[in-house]
């Protein structure tokens, strides 16, 4: 008779944003918010991969994706913030400099 661990029919374990991650990007979406510019957020939690999801309504499709993929840690980055096409706008190893490319978009000229 063998023991079986208490976590083997919990299934396969799941990408997640840990805390510090977490406050880094709602930083950035309260800020967005405030501005206007963003209105809705999702979040997945995947074998692979976590994403949060930026919207500007709830019904459409996102504007971004910032998705964390540790498979990519020792590549281009695990970090990544991809647009509404599908394009990757900015890939890397550190959060809140892949975050910088959405921050641009606070910046606005005062006349």
């Amino acid at each position: 008779m063998t023991a079986a661990t208490p976590f083997a029919a919990s299934g396969p374990e799941r990408v997640a944003f840990d805390r510090a991650e977490l406050n880094t990007i709602l930083a950035l979406y309260g800020r967005m918010v405030a501005a206007g510019e963003w209105r809705d957020y999702g979040m997945s939690f995947l074998r692979d991969v976590a994403v949060f999801s930026v919207f500007r309504r709830t019904a459409e499709q996102p504007l971004y994706r910032i998705e964390k993929r540790p498979k990519l840690r020792n590549r281009q980055g695990q970090y990544a913030v991809i647009g509404m096409d599908g394009r990757v706008l900015k890939r890397g190893h550190d959060l809140r400099t892949v975050l910088r490319v959405l921050e641009r978009k606070l910046i606005r000229a005062v006349e």
